[in-house]
């Protein structure tokens, strides 16, 4: 599989098969990787890894020939590092935030998908040595080789991580910054204010700023929205505003090869797209009649 295009989507992890049921799910779309909550992602309650059957999904990804490092768990979005002016609350993020990195390392999985947080009113650059000094605690408190990628974010509100030189400034401040990567999602970069039309000198920036290397994961959606709208709504593949030509130019990019590229754009009809997109990206080509058939 060294050769295809790494491209997965998000799964769900319900009863009965949970994680078996995951990897078959993705394996019905077509994907060589995809993305998974370890819960519901809107809350911290979180059933035993006991009852998951990791074994059985673990033996499908490797018959299925899946490179289990390019599989990615997502962190819940509702915890919030920035937030150091409410120590309750910090503390549950470290906590909830620890707690994923032990549960990422048993699927065998070795990327966390974190949302930097949140200012809601307090100074930004208070708030990165707050996040960076919440993961570091995390890092240490889970003590694995789990890395935490930090998503690019559109600015809703106001969210933390929506400029590569905000992202930096988290890694800096990281007593770890090796264990530190990014997560690059189009539809948010977009969302930003960054011109994925020009995506070669965005790439450039990101380099610049960050350095590609760090990029870990890709999260490509489509947006709803014109660039730099700061509202991150996602939409299909082509039916959006950045398009299925620069969303294709991404997935297909040399930078990007070895890295996950994952789909979380909306279903349709109730109906999950990723079997079609996926199919799409791999021909390098939009047919616009897909969502008939799906």
């Amino acid at each position: 599989m060294a050769d295809e295009l790494l491209i997965g989507s998000h799964v769900g992890l319900g009863g009965p098969d949970y994680y078996l049921g995951s990897v078959k799910e993705a394996l019905s779309y077509g994907a060589n990787t995809f993305m998974f909550y370890t819960g519901a992602p809107q809350n911290t309650y979180r059933k035993s890894l006991d009852d998951m059957k990791i074994p059985e999904g673990r033996a499908l990804i490797k018959q299925a020939g899946i490179d289990e490092s390019k599989i990615v768990v997502h962190c819940p979005y509702i915890i919030n590092p920035a937030n150091f002016s409410k120590p309750d609350l910090y503390a549950l993020s470290i906590d909830v935030l620890v707690s994923e990195l032990v549960r990422t390392a048993a699927f065998g999985a070795k990327m966390l998908v974190l949302h930097p947080g949140a200012s809601v009113g307090q100074d930004r650059e208070q708030c990165i040595v707050a996040i960076a000094n919440a993961i570091d605690l995390a890092l240490e408190g889970a003590h694995n080789d789990v890395k935490i990628a930090l998503e690019t974010m559109a600015g809703k509100g106001s969210e933390m991580g929506i400029t590569f030189e905000e992202i930096k400034a988290i890694i800096d401040h990281s007593k770890y910054p090796s264990k530190l990567g990014v997560c690059f999602d189009t539809c948010h970069t977009h969302d930003a204010g960054y011109d994925l039309f020009d995506f070669d000198n965005v790439l450039k920036h990101f380099d610049e700023v960050i350095g590609l290397d760090k990029i870990l994961v890709v999260h490509l959606n489509d947006s709803k929205n014109v660039r730099g709208a700061h509202k991150d709504r996602h939409e299909n593949l082509g039916y959006g505003e950045i398009g299925f030509d620069i969303l294709n130019k991404i997935a297909h990019h040399p930078a990007f090869k070895d890295v996950p590229k994952i789909l979380e754009t909306p279903y349709y009809n109730e109906k999950a797209p990723y079997k079609a997109e996926i199919a799409m990206l791999k021909e390098g080509k939009f047919i616009p009649s897909w969502r008939d058939f799906i």
